[in-house]
């Protein structure tokens, strides 16, 4: 065999490797990870990462958790004067098959408001997410609020409303 086409075979199997460890790390269906929450005194901001690995669209329409009294799908968005406002997103949020859709801080998120417990660091929210579909997937997400945002989500110099604290 030739020096190019051991190279081939080995390059080959890499990406076979690679492929087969994102699939694991990634599965069919519908997937969410990374997520967390930061609270504020009577409201939560929940963030994470869902994927879209199924073969068709899906939209995420709201979500849930006994440990608030409402939870609602949130955005940011800029006026005409440049101040970041954040309100509810109505109609959810489409998730294209194969495309992956970010709720992180200064972004879309669940925002969670009225909580009926007093959280701290490292407790657990049980929130279940609800899909057009029917479909529901419950997340436990972990309490962290040193956790700091991605250097190109940190819109914190923007003004925001008192109660937007979690975010």
């Amino acid at each position: 065999m030739t020096a190019i086409r051991k190279f081939g075979a080995a390059t080959i199997a890499l990406l076979c490797l690679a492929t087969a460890s994102l699939a694991e790390d990634h599965p069919d269906g519908m997937h969410v990870h990374d997520a967390y929450a930061r609270m504020s005194s009577l409201s939560a901001a929940v963030f994470f990462m869902v994927h879209n690995n199924g073969t068709t669209n899906d939209r995420l329409i709201g979500a849930r958790t006994d440990l608030a009294a409402k939870a609602e799908l949130h955005g940011h968005a800029e006026d005409a004067d440049g101040v970041m406002t954040m309100g509810r997103i109505e109609g959810g949020i489409a998730l294209i098959p194969g495309q992956a859709h970010a709720f992180a801080r200064g972004g879309d998120h669940v925002m969670l408001m009225g909580l009926t417990a007093d959280l701290t660091d490292g407790d657990v929210i049980p929130l279940t997410l609800i899909f057009e579909s029917g479909a529901e997937m419950t997340l436990d997400v972990p309490v962290d609020n040193a956790r700091k945002p991605a250097a190109t989500m940190d819109h914190s110099g923007h003004d925001m409303p008192q109660d937007a604290a979690a975010d």
